[in-house]
């Protein structure tokens, strides 16, 4: 039986370029389904206790759980926001997390981040590093990719070291899988 990926690009931004990162490492994964999620696609208020108990999960909320259900792995790639995760991804984790606090599931994930800066989205990836192992995430690799819009191009890497390291992940979260 062929393997889910969900990939997800912790932005809502419509060009996210962290989207873009974890679309194309999903691509480098042989013989799977590769879900895409968008995290526009899943309408949910602002986590709030009070909104929780007057009315429930969102329809949007339940729809994003059932995905992450489904998941035999993650390519997961952060924005970073004031050097923490984006808005509209904490929310959607903190609200994943009410329905299951393991909200990935001890699956195997690729975590990524990317930036147009140096960095790369290193300060938020190494908070969810801290983080996501306590929610249920078996992460096999992770790396930041730095100044993103001078290392990949009409949708590859042009940076041959970058491209080699990712590679190289994307092997063994395979292997994990």
């Amino acid at each position: 039986m062929m393997k889910t990926i969900v990939t997800i690009g912790g932005s809502n931004s419509k060009s996210s370029i962290n989207k873009l990162l974890a679309e194309y490492s999903g691509s480098l994964i042989k013989n799977v389904e590769l879900v895409k999620v968008d995290l526009n696609d899943f309408e949910m208020p602002l986590f709030s206790i009070d909104i929780e108990n007057e009315q429930g999960f969102s329809e949007g909320l339940k729809k994003l759980n059932a995905i992450i259900d489904t998941a035999d792995g993650f390519i997961i790639s952060l924005a970073e926001h004031n050097g923490v995760y984006s808005t509209a991804f904490k929310n959607a984790f903190d609200w994943l997390s009410r329905i299951n606090g393991k909200v990935w599931r001890e699956k195997p994930m690729l975590l990524l981040s990317t930036s147009p800066g140096v960095r790369g989205g290193q300060t938020v990836l190494d908070i969810a590093l801290g983080r996501f192992p306590f929610m249920g995430a078996n992460i096999i690799g992770s790396m930041p990719f730095p100044s993103f819009f001078d290392n990949f191009k009409e949708n590859d890497i042009t940076n041959s070291e970058l491209k080699e390291r990712l590679f190289d992940l994307a092997i063994n979260f395979e292997k994990a899988l």
